[in-house]
């Protein structure tokens, strides 16, 4: 496969998200940058994000405050110093995002109008409506088409990373038209957001599929913390309509989780009653629906009902074609997998283990999450580390030092477990419902390894196939990349013997910081 002139750039970068769109706009003016994108231009994780973007720009916030909330809400699994640069650098570049036109909600002052999320201590989410992030990835893409040295190929699965010496140099990938090509850059950035999309349940798109984590793992890239997913507590729960996101900024301005008696519970769960962290509130709703034996929903009733359609518009509407009206309905909710706190290990500069590769955005695990997202702190983790990818992309490539609070799962662990699924039978479906229910909300030793076995089997017969001269198929590109990422989720889960943030074990209820205060790692062994 030849690579002409055209098809070399100064940069790459993988995904067309807000830490994606982030970096192209502060590349533009060092070279030539092309964006791919695995379906339309505007479609990412940051399109569906409702809530808002924290940062700490209100009266009574500050940074480290803000740090505070973070610290608490991560579990015990936060780096310090990567929360730090998200903290103290995110109110210039939510200002920024002001004076480039997005149009967040202000109030009387003309000033941002803050709300309350989970977890957060005071008011610090600016949102735009109940679609914030599709806001903002409006506002980055409006810059983005005006910059001539940016180029953008819609409709692009790349398949995989090009390393030669020990250095990242370009990538391979299937184009609208099932061509295979290939592009050369100095620099290539993976911002191609989460994998929600590996479990059956979901609130992602259907492009979450952690194809980034799946490239950076298969090129020899450390990957880390891939066991801490959070199933976001409300997803929409009624039988044959989509895990439509209620978001979070609901329960902030009031809503009410009851149960199947109409009763509130959350009192008996944890102190912060329905502004618990995520993984507690998804814990309890499914335990409570266990012990009244009826679902759990979000009431909004007592609220003023003009006010909450207005706020929530797009909520509404949703609710509304679903035959449901969210001022006065109760709103069948449930645990939805929603966000990967692990992903490609970087340091505070986007750099990962392979010299010239990046990540950036919910592709990343730069430890500022721990164990479990603080509620809108994505689009900023997007936002600041996008723009300090594009400055780190500037400079001669070298890896990030692997640090001290990395422990390193062994490459045979758990390899040989016994798979009962045949590979060549183990389709999509199979591998979400597999995930779902043996890494998903609530695991165990016995479920996490039937599916690593499964998963182990399938992968290992994947790869050898994927291998195959004459394997050209973009389907099958597609099911190696989620069983990839599926199977390291699975032996993360496995491996670590504790409970923490959005990781809980049936078999380990209990934190463990004497033996479990660690990052889990895994490098894919030498060929």
């Amino acid at each position: 496969m030849a690579t002409s002139s055209r098809d070399i750039y100064d940069f790459i970068i993988v995904g067309g998200g807000i830490a994606g769109l982030r970096a192209a706009i502060a590349l533009a003016s060092a070279g030539r940058v092309l964006i791919l994108t695995k379906a339309e231009a505007t479609e990412s994780n940051t399109g569906y994000a409702q809530g808002g973007i924290a940062a700490a720009i209100g009266p009574g916030d500050s940074p480290a405050l803000h740090a505070a909330d973070t610290i608490r809400a991560g579990d015990g699994l936060c780096d310090e110093g990567a929360v730090r640069v998200l903290v103290e650098e995110g109110p210039r570049y939510v200002r920024e995002l002001i004076d480039w036109g997005t149009r967040f909600e202000m109030d009387a002052n003309g000033q941002p109008a803050l709300s309350l999320e989970a977890a957060h201590g005071v008011r610090r989410i600016l949102h735009a409506g109940d679609a914030t992030g599709r806001e903002i990835g409006r506002a980055l893409w409006q810059r983005v088409v005006h910059l001539s040295s940016v180029r953008t190929i819609n409709h692009a699965l790349v398949t995989d990373l090009i390393v030669e010496g020990g250095v990242m140099t370009g990538v391979r990938f299937f184009d609208q038209t099932g061509a295979r090509r290939s592009a050369r850059a100095s620099a290539t950035l993976l911002a191609t957001g989460g994998a929600g999309r590996v479990f059956r349940e979901t609130t992602n798109p259907a492009v979450a599929t952690g194809d980034g984590i799946a490239l950076a793992y298969q090129a020899g890239a450390r990957v880390a913390d891939l066991e801490f997913v959070q199933f976001h507590p409300t997803a929409l729960n009624r039988p044959g309509s989509p895990r439509f996101l209620i978001s979070e900024a609901l329960r902030g301005e009031g809503a009410r989780l009851v149960n199947a008696n109409g009763e509130r519970f959350m009192e008996r769960y944890h102190p912060g009653a329905d502004l618990a962290p995520r993984d507690v509130v998804a814990r309890a709703i499914v335990r409570e629906s266990q012990r009244t034996g009826g679902p759990v929903s979000l009431t909004l009733a007592h609220l003023d009902a003009a006010y909450v359609r207005r706020r929530f518009p797009t909520i509404a509407a949703m609710c509304r074609r679903m035959g449901l009206d969210i001022a006065t309905d109760p709103i069948p909710v449930g645990p939805a997998a929603h966000y990967l706190m692990g992903g490609i290990d970087t340091d505070e500069w986007a750099r990962t283990s392979l010299p010239g590769l990046f990540a950036a955005g919910e592709t990343a695990c730069t430890g500022v999450h721990g164990a479990n997202r603080l509620a809108s702190n994505s689009l900023l983790e997007g936002l600041v580390f996008g723009a300090r990818a594009a400055e780190a992309m500037q400079q001669p490539a070298r890896p990030a030092t692997s640090k001290s609070d990395r422990r390193l799962i062994e490459p045979c662990a758990y390899g040989d477990l016994p798979g009962k699924v045949p590979a060549s039978r183990f389709d999509l479906p199979q591998i979400r419902e597999l995930m779902w229910q043996s890494a998903g909300l609530f695991r165990a030793r016995s479920g996490l390894e039937r599916a690593v076995g499964q998963l182990g089997s399938a992968y290992r017969a994947a790869s050898v196939e994927i291998a195959r001269p004459r394997a050209h198929g973009a389907a099958r590109w597609r099911r190696f990349n989620l069983l990839t990422i599926s199977w390291l989720i699975a032996k993360a889960a496995l491996c670590r013997e504790e409970s923490r943030g959005g990781h809980f074990r049936d078999d380990f209820p209990t934190r463990d910081d004497l033996h479990w205060k660690v990052h889990l790692v895994e490098v894919r062994p030498r060929d």
